[in-house]
């Protein structure tokens, strides 16, 4: 089931509704966490199989480590957590992926082997789910969280359907207790949520899927070498889909929740208006970020250990990040490219330290940062290296027999949709969402809602998956 779709609105005013009725708050949780088995088996219905594995074993694992008073028990457990969640994970994501490298590794040394058929379904949001569930194991192995009191607060900590397939990827501490007491819903926070929901689904439906989508793929989907605007239109309207697409999806489930009265953390905070890498890091997709940052990063040595350690901690968390995207080596590079963004911005940091832009440094700053990060993107959508180098050679002028691919209008209207969300971004650059609406008047809040809403009407049937249910 989608956030963009009718049957997803359909069930959740059903939840909605029951959630509300003046029943106990153990039978609001039942409820809660049989509506979220129900949205995650619209998919593929056996896959619940996999969220009971995933769960069963954490608890468990979990309920014998907190008991084991030797140091070697403890840590047993917790490896049998993280083999269960990483050996799922691996399985069904990259089981295809290991087998075609292992056979081009045997074709190299003269061996003719030929994989088997590798048709396994990836489950949706299995990447998502194993973070979740993985921080809970480990949080409490390193005696950072308290374990869950009640196997219903956990299962439904795991399942709970705004989050479920793609995120915000959320911690323990941050979920459980929300579900441990009863907890009510405001008028206003349910006014706030579906405005929420509203913005991410005009986000995913009319911009990322209506305007944007299209001409993203006629350029990196082409037989055809794309010219030096085609490229840079077309990786520019990438740039804007994925964004509208995961940040809508984000925004979305973050409404979802506080209409059912929880909160959820921001996972995108105007990234697009990024000065550095880190800063870029620190507004998109931050929970992966965080997750990558406390989990990897921290436990590599982080910036600990020396100048050496910590670019080897930057770079094999950046590339593992990569990898966690999809089972291609493009996303590996662009992984890779951010771990080299990265590093080259500390060292910078280190030699200039003190340094202050000025308003016309941090726009240009700002400037080269997106530019940067658009290179990026290449890798992520390329279909393959060999189309990520033509794209490239397109931007950089390289491709001078090229036709057109796109027409006027999708250049224009790329360009317009494009240059409005950067400069909405820097215009919220220091802000937040829920500041800027405290500042603008009713009435306009009201007729943004209903055009965003006739919009969502107008465009509903052209929409698709969003992209993240595919990592």
């Amino acid at each position: 089931m989608v956030f963009n779709s009718l049957t997803f609105i359909a069930f959740f005013l059903i939840v909605l509704a029951l959630h509300s009725l003046p029943l106990s708050w153990r039978f609001k949780k039942f409820n809660l966490l049989f509506a979220s088995y129900l949205f995650y088996a619209a998919w593929n219905p056996p896959f619940v199989i996999l969220l009971w594995i995933s769960t069963i074993v954490d608890w468990y694992a979990v309920q014998m480590l907190v008991k084991s008073e030797k140091p070697a028990a403890r840590r047993a457990w917790m490896v049998l957590s993280v083999i269960v969640n990483l050996g799922m994970l691996a399985y069904f994501k990259y089981g295809g992926f290991l087998l075609e490298n292992f056979a081009v590794l045997m074709d190299g040394a003269g061996i003719a082997y030929t994989p088997p058929d590798w048709n396994i379904v990836l489950p949706v949001g299995i990447s998502f789910y194993t973070f979740a569930t993985l921080s809970y194991t480990l949080d409490v192995y390193l005696r950072r969280a308290q374990p869950a009191r009640s196997f219903l607060d956990y299962a439904l900590f795991v399942t709970f359907f705004p989050h479920l397939v793609a995120g915000p990827i959320m911690r323990p501490t941050e979920l459980v207790p929300q579900f441990a007491q009863a907890r009510s819903t405001s008028g206003d926070q349910i006014r706030f949520g579906l405005a929420l929901m509203t913005l991410g689904l005009f986000q995913k439906i009319v911009l990322a899927d209506g305007f944007l989508a299209q001409p993203a793929e006629t350029v990196f989907d082409a037989a055809a070498m794309p010219g030096a605007l085609d490229a840079w239109i077309g990786t520019l309207a990438f740039s804007g889909q994925i964004f509208c697409d995961f940040a809508g999806y984000s925004t979305t489930a973050i409404g979802a929740a506080m209409c059912l009265g929880f909160a959820m953390p921001d996972n995108f905070r105007f990234p697009y208006a990024a000065v550095g890498f880190s800063d870029f890091w620190r507004r998109w997709h931050i929970t992966l970020s965080s997750w990558l940052r406390d989990y990897l990063y921290i436990p590599l040595g982080g910036n600990r250990l020396g100048v050496a350690r910590t670019y080897f901690a930057l770079m094999t968390t950046m590339l593992l990040g990569g990898l966690w995207h999809g089972a291609n080596w493009t996303f590996v590079v662009w992984g890779g490219l951010h771990g080299i963004y990265l590093a080259v911005e500390r060292a910078l940091r280190d030699r200039y330290r003190g340094y202050r832009p000025g308003p016309l440094a941090l726009f240009l700053l700002g400037l080269l940062t997106y530019t940067l990060i658009n290179i990026t993107w290449v890798f992520f959508r390329a279909p393959s290296f060999s189309r990520a180098a033509e794209m490239l050679t397109g931007m950089f002028g390289g491709n001078n027999a090229a036709m057109p691919l796109l027409p006027m209008v999708d250049l224009v209207m790329v360009s317009l949709i494009v240059a409005a969300i950067v400069s909405t971004h820097w215009l919220m650059r220091d802000r937040t969402l829920e500041s800027a609406v405290a500042r603008i008047p009713g009435w306009c809040l009201a007729i943004a809602w209903g055009l965003m809403a006739f919009a969502i009407v107008i465009a509903q049937g052209a929409g698709s998956a969003f992209i993240y249910f595919q990592f």
